[in-house]
């Protein structure tokens, strides 16, 4: 079983992998317009919904990944240490670009959510007209 478990860790560190060089590859086509690892992520989650990729390959090793991301972000924090000098030449630009886009995010996401409770509202009304209906 120990066995088992290792050639499943192995293989979902290998797809995600894949579609990382998939994304870096598309990235590179297209001139770098949209990050490669975006890209990446985009197409492990159309595969995923396909089901051309079974979720629970790469499950283990995605929740290893999202439960180790603060180690990710100590390299963006060591380079924001480095580059202490220029932001505190713009610190009212980098301020108010980190608010507008906050505010920019949390609109977005409630029209979103808004328009996504309106549409389930209205199909479980049409359910209940119809069940009443018959």
């Amino acid at each position: 079983m120990h066995y088992s478990l290792q050639v499943n860790m192995l293989l979902g560190i290998f797809i995600i992998l894949l579609f990382y060089a998939l994304g870096e590859l598309f990235s590179w086509l297209m001139g770098g317009f949209i990050p490669g690892s975006v890209l990446g992520m985009v197409l492990l989650f159309v595969s995923l919904c396909l089901k051309l990729v079974k979720a629970d390959i790469v499950r283990p090793v995605a929740r290893f990944l999202t439960d180790n991301m603060g180690l990710f972000f100590l390299p963006a924090g060591v380079g924001i240490i480095n580059a202490m000098d220029i932001l505190s030449q713009y610190w009212q630009a980098v301020l108010t670009a980190c608010a507008v886009s906050t505010l920019a995010v949390i609109i977005t996401v409630a029209c979103i959510q808004e328009r996504l409770e309106k549409k389930k509202a209205a199909a479980a009304n049409n359910m209940t007209t119809t069940k009443n209906k018959n």
